[in-house]
């Protein structure tokens, strides 16, 4: 833009008749937030045909490795932002080596909707993943020269960064879940479907033969006082029983909360390779 930004921020309101970057042909708003010289921030919002509504994203960094890193439980689009996980990373979108997408979540309108019945309530999920795949993955996947994704997800995120990468492991290099948990029988009030089944990594990944699998960076990140401690544990028996590499990356003394998240993303970012 050619301006300086000091100790306040600047919001920019741009209108373009076509969204290049996701191929929309709709009018898009796009509000810009530079916090520092060499990094920013940018709001994007679309007509979902998935989801049959508006869905909001951020953006942060101005190029490098895509990260899709999805919010907790029923969260915002900039809850990952005002938690200050976004800012964890700071060096690495600063330096240009990564670009982290945050979507907002369908929780409310899938697993936590006990207004509607369970079968609707897997069905919206389902909507959500194609929206993820096919409106935000297949778009920016090809930013890198593997033309995968990095998914990342801290508790019911670190269940959608899980069952996302299992399920287009062909579409996922890395995949990085901070207390994550993986079974979503809870949600479903005793409802049984396929549908079901194929959302729930710990059911359906001991059946998965993908090779893409064997090709992919795992990371699990909890700690013994986690609450998801033991759904950890779980997954990386099944992954160990697989002999599909991965790391079970247990903290000590850590609740199930920011702080040790904060400490665990730019971790996690630093193993993937970017030249």
């Amino acid at each position: 833009m050619g301006i300086k930004f000091c100790d306040f921020i600047i919001y920019f309101r741009v209108e373009i008749l076509s969204l290049y970057f996701f191929g929309y042909t709709q009018k898009p708003t796009i509000f810009i937030n530079h916090q520092a010289e060499n990094m920013k921030e940018e709001y994007f919002k679309w007509y979902s045909p998935h989801l049959h509504r508006d869905v909001e994203m951020l953006v942060f960094g101005h190029r490098g490795y895509p990260v899709v890193l999805f919010p907790t439980s029923m969260g915002s689009f900039h809850e990952n932002r005002d938690m200050g996980l976004v800012g964890s990373a700071h060096w690495f979108l600063e330096q240009g080596l990564v670009q982290i997408y945050c979507p907002e979540s369908n929780d409310r309108n899938s697993f936590y909707n006990k207004h509607i019945h369970p079968h609707q309530r897997i069905q919206n999920h389902i909507a959500y993943d194609k929206m993820i795949c096919h409106e935000i993955v297949e778009r920016v996947r090809h930013n890198t020269g593997t033309g995968k994704v990095t998914v990342a997800g801290c508790s019911f995120g670190g269940y959608h960064a899980a069952n996302f990468a299992f399920r287009h492991p062909g579409y996922v290099s890395h995949m990085f879940s901070m207390s994550g948990a993986f079974e979503i029988r809870n949600f479903m009030d005793g409802y049984k479907h396929d549908d079901i089944y194929y959302n729930s990594p710990l059911e359906f990944l001991p059946g998965l033969h993908d090779r893409e699998l064997w090709n992919m960076d795992i990371v699990l990140g909890t700690s013994n006082w986690d609450i998801c401690f033991d759904s950890n544990i779980r997954l990386s028996d099944v992954l160990e029983a697989k002999g599909i590499r991965h790391w079970l990356d247990v903290r000590r003394d850590k609740h199930h909360d920011w702080p040790v998240w904060r400490e665990m993303f730019p971790h996690y970012l630093s193993r993937i390779k970017f030249n």
